[in-house]
């Protein structure tokens, strides 16, 4: 099977015999982060005992057990623990991504906007609180949030409306910051993140985190943010928006909430969830992707680097960086000799003015950016990949380009760098066929940049 719904029209131009490498090895690299194989492979069940690694419970000593979460890895998690625990599961709600396939026997499926949250999002999120703060003594709580659930689980602070967290969530996703600081002032806007569903949940409740990472580094407490203790604080919020001169940009509510808020508006620390009865497990981690890449690239016998799995900043710059790599290669031979594949991963991010107006994501801004500084080098395939099958606010994955996509651009009088400026890489790389298609993945981990090198270009 191939997550690539448009895989064999990728392969149908340009550098046919790099892609392919490139493409299986994307193939690969999603099917070995998938969550609900992790899932049954970390749990079990047998005669009413559930085990989850080290970790074993009795299920006659818990009076229910109820599934929470929200995310865009997060409805694959759901449906292992329906198909292990069946009618023992006495409620839940889950929240994903519109677009996803699938439904869910036990717990409650409501669908929602990302990465701009709507109103459905909204509702859905009072229903999760409403069901935590329900639970009793014994009580087992599954809580499987994953990357996605701060846009999917909106439900700001009494001081600011819903419209007001929209245009907060646009303000942050377009000024550059990275996830660690978006995620750091949304959770301070919240009544349910940074903690707060979790001390919603009866103190003498269990609960379990079961959750796919999308954060460099895999810190809990911005992947699984709602039911683990928050290690950010109001002046972190307040530098960030510093940083990016954000003050004036928010809306009024906000920046003055922001400006006056006392240490008894701030998110649970561990102290003050010390009571709780929490397990915490990441069934992949944030590096999963780049870690099957690595493996498939060494079957398919090329010589292989993973680079980084934490690259951060702007993503055409790291376009650039990766065509430069390319030339050193292919020049150099070094740091690796073709044929062969470099591999990192990490979040990279894109910053927009007010102005723009076209649609697109940073993997494709990476892809772009790199297809102008390979052209005509060499047998060499660039990919970008978003995990989750949605590359920014767009339908695509990501795109892969190659030595000949300047020219075929050229050829369609298509202008790479204007398409770069604009922040237009989706209608690009419509028009080359050289986006990816994969629909909901299923997994959500940090991005995944690919290059793979199998000769230099003839001389002559």
């Amino acid at each position: 099977m191939s997550y690539l719904k448009n895989k064999k029209s990728l392969l149908s131009h340009g550098n046919t015999a790099a892609r392919r490498f490139a493409l299986d090895i994307v193939d690969y690299a999603l099917s070995l982060s998938d969550p609900y194989r992790a899932a049954r492979q970390l749990l079990s069940y047998h005669k009413d005992e559930l085990t989850i690694d080290t970790l074993r419970l009795d299920l006659n000593r818990h009076k229910r057990i109820f599934l929470i979460g929200a995310g865009k890895a997060t409805f694959p998690i759901a449906s292992a623990l329906e198909d292990l625990l069946g009618d023992r599961i006495a409620d839940g709600v889950i929240i994903c991504k519109y677009g996803q396939e699938g439904s869910l026997s036990r717990a409650r499926l409501y669908l929602a906007d990302h990465p701009i949250p709507d109103r459905a999002g909204f509702d859905a999120a009072r229903q999760v609180l409403d069901l935590v703060k329900s639970t009793q003594p014994g009580d087992l709580v599954f809580s499987c949030f994953t990357g996605g659930s701060s846009a999917l689980l909106p439900y700001p602070i009494p001081e600011v409306t819903f419209e007001e967290k929209q245009r907060v969530n646009h303000l942050l996703l377009t000024c550059g910051a990275n996830i660690i600081e978006i995620n750091t002032v949304r959770k301070h806007l919240s009544r349910v993140k940074g903690g707060r569903l979790a001390r919603a949940i009866h103190p003498q409740a269990h609960l379990i985190n079961l959750t796919v990472s999308d954060v460099i580094g895999d810190p809990l407490d911005y992947i699984t943010d709602p039911t683990v203790p928050d290690t950010s604080t109001f002046d972190e919020s307040r530098a960030v928006l510093t940083k990016y001169d954000l003050w004036n940009r928010m809306p009024a509510s906000v920046s003055g909430f922001l400006k006056t808020a006392g240490p008894d508006r701030e998110t649970p620390k561990m102290a003050d969830l010390s009571d709780r009865n929490r397990h915490d497990f990441i069934l992949v981690a944030g590096d999963a992707a780049c870690e099957a890449a690595q493996r498939k690239s060494k079957e398919l016998g090329l010589n292989t680097l993973i680079l980084s799995t934490m690259l951060e900043g702007e993503s055409r710059m790291l376009g650039g960086t990766f065509a430069s790599i390319a030339k050193e290669i292919l020049i150099k031979g070094r740091p690796l000799e073709p044929p062969c594949a470099v591999i990192g991963g990490g979040e990279t991010t894109v910053t927009i003015s007010d102005r723009a107006n076209g649609i697109g994501g940073p993997n494709q801004e990476f892809a772009l950016s790199a297809a102008t500084g390979i052209d005509n080098l060499g047998s060499i395939v660039i990919v970008g990949l978003d995990t989750d099958g949605t590359d920014g606010p767009t339908d695509v994955a990501g795109a892969v380009v190659d030595d000949k996509t300047a020219a075929r651009a050229r050829e369609s009088n298509i202008d790479l760098l204007e398409s770069l400026n604009r922040h237009d890489a989706t209608a690009s790389f419509l028009k080359l066929g050289d986006a990816i298609v994969t629909g909901a993945t299923g997994t959500n981990v940090n991005d995944l940049k690919l290059m793979v090198i199998l000769a230099q270009k003839e001389s002559g």
